[in-house]
Formats: C-alpha cells, sequence, structure tokens
C-alpha cells in the first residue's frame, strides 16, 4: 500500500517541496530578514493559512469517513454542495479582510509598524482575494484524496509554487514596496488559478456515469444533507487548533522586533520540509485505509501499526539529519544575497531546535487518524487546544525559547492524543521497534559538538551517512516495517 504509491506521490511532492525551498531562497535573498520580508510572509501565506484553518484536514477528516460509504453519484453530488459553501465562506472572509485588514495585521504580524504598515495592508487585501480560491482547492483536492489520486494532489502545487516564483524574482527588481505588493499580488492570483485548472482538469477523469431513468436518484437523500453540522465543527476545531499552533509562535516571536517573523517562516520552513515530505506523505496514504476498514466493518490494526513504524522513523531521521547539518544546508539555501552570516547562523539555530518537533508531530499526525475515523474528532480538537494554551502560558517571544516551547506544547497534545485513542491506538503502537530509531537517533545527536566548525561537506556527509544508519537500522530491527514497505 505504501511503497507504490508513494514512489509516485514523493516524486511529485519532492519536485513541489523543491520549488518551495527555491522560494523561500529567492525571498531570502531579495528581501533578507527586513520588514518588507515580514510583509511578503503574511502576504503569501495568508490565503493557504485561511484556508488550512478554516477547511485543511477538516475536509479530510468530515468527508473522508462519509464518502467511504457513497455510491459515485452520491459523492459527486456532495463534492459539488461541498464547494458552494466554502466558496461562500472564502468570499465573507475575503471582504472582511478588505474592508478592515488592520484587524489581522496586529494579529499576523505586530511587529511590523512604520511606513512598512500601509504596504503590509495592501498586500493583504490582494491575498484575500486569494482565500476563496484556496479554499475550492481544498475540497477538490480532498476528492482527489478520496480516489488516491496522487498525481493530482501533489501535482497540483508545481505550477503554483513556479508561478509565486517567477513574480518574486520578477519583485526583486523593484525598489518600492508599493510595486512589489502589485506584483507578488497578481502572482498570487494567478497562481492560485493555474492550480485550480490543474484540479479541474484531474476532476474530469471522476465524473461519474448518469443515473438511467430506471434507477432511483442515489444522490437525492446526500444533497439534502451532508455530514452532521456537529462533526463539521469538531473538524473544523481539530484542523485550526494546529494551524494555529505555528501561528500563534509566528505572532510572538514577530513582536520581538523586525525580521524576526521572515527569521523564523525560513527556519521553519526547514523543519516543514521533512515533516510535509514523509509524515504527511505516510499519514495522507494511510487515512483511506483506516477509513475504508472501518466502513466495511474490519479492524485496521496492522495499516495502523505500519503508519506508527513508518511515521515516527521518518520523524526520527529527520530530526537528526537537521540537528546535525543545519548550519550547511542554511547557508546553502538562504546564504545569499541579502543575508548576512549573522542571520543564516540565527535561522539555523532555530531551525536545529525546531527539528525535535518532527517527533511528536509524526505521532500526533496518526493520531488524529484514528480519532477521525472513530468520530472522536471533539478529543483531537481538545489536545490541540490544550497544546495552543501550553504555547500561551510560556509567553515567551525569542525565537530559540519559542522553538523549545513548541516542542513542550506538542508533547502536551501527544499525551491528550493517546489517551483519548488509547483503545485503538495503544495495542498497535509498535513500542520496542519504535525505540530502536529513537535510540539511534538519541545517539547521533551527540555528534553535533564534533561536527561543529568542520567543513559543511564533512558536515553534510556525517549528516547523510547518521540518517541512513538510523533507516537502515530501524529497517533491519523492525518486522512491521519490512512489511509495510513491502506492500
Amino acid at each position: 500500500m505504501y511503497l507504490r504509491a508513494a514512489v509516485i506521490s514523493m516524486g511529485l511532492l519532492l519536485l513541489s517541496r523543491v520549488l518551495g525551498l527555491l522560494r523561500e531562497s529567492v525571498q531570502a535573498y531579495s528581501f533578507g530578514t527586513t520588514a518588507v520580508a515580514d510583509m511578503v510572509v503574511v502576504m503569501l501565506t495568508l490565503p493557504d493559512l485561511a484556508s488550512t484553518i478554516l477547511a485543511g484536514g477538516a475536509l479530510s477528516y468530515a468527508l473522508l469517513p462519509w464518502w467511504a460509504r457513497q455510491t459515485p453519484q452520491a459523492l459527486a453530488a456532495s463534492q459539488r454542495r461541498t464547494s458552494h459553501i466554502f466558496l461562500a465562506v472564502g468570499v465573507a472572509l475575503a471582504a472582511w479582510v478588505l474592508l478592515w485588514p488592520q484587524v489581522l495585521s496586529t494579529v499576523l504580524a505586530p511587529g511590523v509598524g512604520g511606513d512598512m504598515l500601509p504596504q503590509l495592508r495592501a498586500g493583504m487585501r490582494w491575498a484575500a482575494l486569494a482565500v476563496p480560491l484556496s479554499l475550492l482547492t481544498l475540497v477538490w483536492y480532498t476528492r482527489l484524496q478520496h480516489e488516491r489520486d496522487v498525481v493530482g494532489m501533489y501535482g497540483m502545487n508545481v505550477v503554483h509554487t513556479g508561478v509565486v516564483i517567477g513574480a518574486m524574482l520578477l519583485a526583486a527588481g523593484m525598489a518600492q514596496p508599493s510595486a512589489i505588493v502589485l506584483a507578488l499580488g497578481a502572482g498570487l492570483l494567478l497562481a492560485f488559478v493555474m492550480r485550480l485548472s490543474f484540479l479541474a482538469w484531474r476532476l474530469r477523469r471522476l465524473q461519474p456515469a448518469p443515473l438511467a431513468q430506471h434507477e432511483p436518484d442515489q444522490a437525492g437523500e446526500l444533497i439534502k444533507g451532508l455530514p452532521h453540522w456537529k462533526i463539521w465543527c469538531w473538524a473544523l476545531l481539530a484542523t485550526a487548533a494546529p494551524a494555529a499552533f505555528p501561528l500563534l509562535a509566528r505572532s510572538l516571536v514577530s513582536g520581538s522586533g523586525e525580521g524576526a517573523l521572515a527569521t523564523f517562516s525560513y527556519a521553519w520552513k526547514l523543519v516543514e520540509l521533512p515533516n510535509q515530505l514523509a509524515i504527511q506523505v505516510v499519514a495522507t496514504l494511510a487515512f483511506p485505509a483506516f477509513t475504508r476498514a472501518f466502513a466495511a466493518g474490519r479492524e485496521f490494526t496492522v495499516q495502523l501499526r505500519a503508519a506508527f513504524m513508518l511515521a515516527w522513523t521518518l520523524a526520527c531521521a529527520a530530526a537528526l539529519a537537521l540537528w546535525l547539518g543545519a548550519v550547511p544546508l542554511t547557508r546553502l539555501l538562504f546564504g545569499w544575497g541579502r543575508m548576512g552570516p549573522e542571520q543564516v547562523a540565527e535561522v539555523a539555530y532555530w531551525a536545529a531546535l525546531g527539528a525535535w518537533t518532527l517527533l511528536p508531530q509524526a505521532l500526533m499526525a496518526v493520531l488524529v487518524l484514528v480519532l477521525a475515523t472513530l468520530g472522536r474528532l471533539p478529543a483531537a480538537a481538545l489536545a490541540y487546544l490544550a497544546a495552543l494554551a501550553a504555547l500561551a502560558a510560556f509567553g515567551v517571544q525569542q525565537g530559540p525559547a519559542m522553538m523549545l516551547a513548541m516542542t513542550l506544547g506538542l508533547c502536551v497534545a501527544v499525551v491528550l492524543l493517546l489517551w483519548a485513542a488509547r483503545d485503538q491506538a495503544l495495542p498497535a503502537l509498535p513500542w520496542r521497534e519504535m525505540a530502536v530509531p529513537a535510540l539511534l537517533c538519541a545517539a547521533g545527536a551527540g555528534l553535533r559538538p564534533w561536527l561543529a566548525g568542520q567543513h559543511p561537506v564533512l558536515i553534510l556527509a556525517a549528516t547523510g551517512f547518521a540518517a541512513a544508519l538510523l533507516l537502515a537500522g530501524s529497517y533491519l530491527a523492525s518486522p512491521v516495517l519490512k512489511a509495510a514497505l513491502k506492500r
């Protein structure tokens, strides 16, 4: 199940994430860690941030278990109605941001002020126009996830990111912030139009055949109702809280001064990359298997054990690689243009500390899927809210302290999620096999003092060797991992 689908999805996902890193590199080259860079971060991330909080994984949690029991005609009707609903929500949110951008600007970038504040709000207005398109994108993406169309799911980001990079390169040669806002705003809208066009092309392949005249209209009942509104509410809360977690961290860090928001964005991008390339791929591929088995009345313990082991092993390898290789990686990606040595070193330090958030994120990604499959999304939402409350209680603003606070807050959520899913998750957790990558990760982390000050090539070589050794040792010691990768 995992290996064959992962080959295609990893290729497309890797391409899209490489382009994403290139986008961040171009941004660092063009704007460094200045107030303009803070404005660009807010502008380019607002549409995806809004759609992630308002929909994001909520669509998967609410719709995939529902769609697993529907006919093709009913499923298509559900997709159409959901598209209309979220498009309307996006239009309403866009109107609010267009009319009152000052409300959101104080939340997203409290450290930006002075002459840059009008440009920040102008950029947010451009970004607001893309919010409805971003929400519609997520509805169509969820349908492709149900159909396991990995080409459609991950291919949509390639063109989108390429257009944004082109707009950013155009803006890099402009001196006036107003011209930068105009170029990036137009490029952002074009990118979302291209993304929707690609998804529409993939969805046309899934249109069901029309019902014959003698057949009952099986879609009629579904058109009158989607999953119960309580399911939607808890699904939205369960996904809004984790999306708000880095948003809260980013907002708190931004309060420490201009440029801090951009620094956090660059560092968090290095943490997000392995999470999206590895952990989220496992979760995305596992969820339809969970929901279909549960809908058919079968246990999904085997699939769950494999998902736990894969996600944990990949998280350990990624955390170790980023902890050891943050400095040369940051120099390679961000050490050019307006990024001086001090700015690069700061980003590397923040990213190295943020690497340890990958371990709780791996467990959370699988545990939330279990709760969604079992219809226990309130427990997932409450666990994430507890993590948010813990992060807010720490009240730190400096980047290094924030990365540590995020790790602790996510650990709080893991404990609560394990308790909520204990009947299904605890018997499926391969504790002993998971200890192998954890121990190898801890042992490899001790190489960091020895690698400090070494040549970047040597650091990267040692980092790659340590991560490969962890993966190989985990594979040899884990029958669960071997079985999962044979499917």
